[in-house]
C-alpha cells in the first residue's frame, strides 16, 4: 500500500500543469546564500583556503547492477575506510533493465549511495535530447518508487540523477528533480572550468558552465544542485567526462596509476573542487582491463591513507557544500549512520509488455504482474 500511495503522489505531480519557466538572471551573490543557493563558480564554499578544504573524491558507477559486475564492486570498494575512520562512499547511478534489486539492497546495506539512471536507458540519444517534463517524470520520478519498492530501500535516501549518455534535456530534468525532491544532478560535463574546477551550485540563477551536450538548463529552477562533471585530460590533452571515454590512455598498471594521479593532482593542488572518477564497471573488470582495475585499487588505497582526502558519495559532497566547514572540523565530525533494510528475496519470471521479452527479476518484494516499465513502474 505504501508503494501505491507514493505512486499516486507522483501521478498527481505528473498531471500538474507546468507553467512557462522564467529565464535565469545573472547570479546575485548577496541574494544567493548557502545553504539553499550558491552561484556557479570556482570559489571554494565558505571562503575557505585550499589548504583548509577537504579534498573529496567521487567514485561513481553507471548502469545496471547484477551478478556480472557485483564481484568487481565487492573486490574494489567493500570495507574501505577514510583516514578519519568513516566508511568510504561510492555512488551507483542505476538503471532499471537487467538490475538485480537484491544486490541493490546489498549495496545500500554496505553504506553505498543508490541514485537514478532512468527506467528505460533508451539508446536513442535524441530521445533524451528532446525529452519533455512528462518523459522525465516517467524515467526518474517513477524510478524513485520503483527502486524503493523492489530493492526495499527508503525512498528518501534516493537523491541523485545522472541522465544516460550525459545527454542534457534542458530544463525538463531539473523541473522533475525540483518537483520530486531529488536533490542533485551529476550529468553536466565542463571542459572550460577544470583548473580551477567548478564547485557544485544551484540553478536559482544563470550558470556560467559551458554547455557541452545541449540543451542545457536556461531557467531559474530553485532546489536542485548541479555537481559539475569536471573532465579529465587524456594523454593527448583531450577532455573526457567518463574515464572509459578517454581515448589516448596508458597501457600498463603503473602508467594508469600515474595517469589517475595527474588528473587528481589538478584538483588537490588547485582549488580542491571534487575529483570525479566516473566509470562503467566493465572498463575495470578483471577479464577486460585488469591493469586499470589494479591501478584504481592502488589509487584508492593511497587516498584512504591521506588525512585531507575523503572518498565520499555525491550526496555527502552536497551536504558539505551547503554547510562548509574547515578540514580540521570536518575530520572531527561523527560518521554518517544508516539503518540497514531487510530483503525478503523473490525471483520472478515476468513478461514485458513493451517488447514481449521474459525477464528474470531478483527483487525484495512480491513478484509483479508484468515487467515494470515506463508508465507502469511497479508492473501492476
Amino acid at each position: 500500500m505504501k508503494g501505491v500511495a507514493l505512486l499516486i503522489l507522483l501521478l498527481v505531480a505528473f498531471t500538474a500543469s507546468q507553467e512557462e519557466l522564467p529565464l535565469a538572471d545573472t547570479c546575485d551573490p548577496e541574494a544567493c546564500q548557502l545553504p539553499d543557493c550558491r552561484c556557479s563558480g570556482t570559489s571554494i564554499p565558505g571562503g575557505l583556503q585550499a589548504r583548509d578544504t577537504p579534498q573529496f573524491v567521487l567514485l561513481t558507477f553507471d548502469d545496471a547492477v547484477n551478478v556480472v559486475n557485483i564481484e568487481t564492486y565487492r573486490n574494489t570498494i567493500y570495507n574501505r575506510r577514510n583516514r578519519n575512520n568513516c566508511p568510504a562512499g561510492v555512488t551507483f547511478y542505476v538503471n532499471h533493465e537487467y538490475t538485480d534489486y537484491q544486490l541493490i539492497n546489498e549495496l545500500y546495506n554496505n553504506g553505498f549511495e543508490i541514485a537514478l539512471h532512468s527506467v528505460s536507458h533508451m539508446t536513442n540519444q535524441t530521445y533524451w535530447q528532446e525529452a519533455t517534463y512528462e518523459d522525465m517524470t516517467r524515467e526518474f520520478g517513477d524510478q524513485i518508487i520503483q527502486m524503493a519498492h523492489f530493492a526495499n530501500i527508503p525512498s528518501d535516501s534516493i537523491k541523485g540523477v545522472r541522465i544516460p549518455f550525459l545527454q542534457m534535456t534542458g530544463n525538463a530534468s531539473f523541473q522533475v528533480m525540483a518537483d520530486f525532491n531529488l536533490e542533485y544532478d551529476c550529468t553536466w560535463p565542463t571542459v572550460s572550468h577544470i583548473n580551477p574546477g567548478l564547485w557544485p551550485y544551484t540553478l536559482d540563477y544563470a550558470s556560467i558552465q559551458d554547455c557541452i551536450i545541449p540543451p542545457c538548463p536556461s531557467a531559474s529552477i530553485p532546489g536542485p544542485w548541479v555537481i559539475p562533471m569536471i573532465t579529465w585530460r587524456d594523454l593527448n590533452d583531450t577532455p573526457c567526462s567518463m574515464v572509459d571515454s578517454c581515448l589516448a590512455v596508458p597501457s600498463t598498471e603503473e602508467e594508469w596509476f600515474q595517469f589517475i594521479l595527474r588528473n587528481f593532482e589538478r584538483h588537490y593542488f588547485g582549488n580542491r573542487a571534487p575529483f570525479g572518477f566516473y566509470i562503467h564497471e566493465w572498463y575495470i573488470r578483471a577479464s577486460v582491463n585488469p591493469h586499470v582495475g589494479r591501478a584504481l585499487i592502488r589509487f584508492l588505497d593511497l587516498i584512504n591513507t591521506l588525512y585531507d582526502v575523503f572518498m565520499v558519495n555525491s550526496q555527502e559532497v552536497i551536504d558539505w557544500v551547503k554547510n562548509p566547514v574547515p578540514l580540521e572540523e570536518y575530520i572531527q565530525r561523527p560518521c554518517k549512520t544508516y539503518v540497514p533494510t531487510f530483503c525478503p528475496p523473490a525471483t520472478c519470471p515476468v513478461v514485458a509488455e513493451h517488447n514481449e521479452n521474459t525477464y528474470w527479476m531478483s527483487i525484495c518484494n512480491v513478484c509483479p504482474r508484468v515487467y515494470p516499465w515506463l508508465g507502469n513502474p511497479l508492473g501492476q
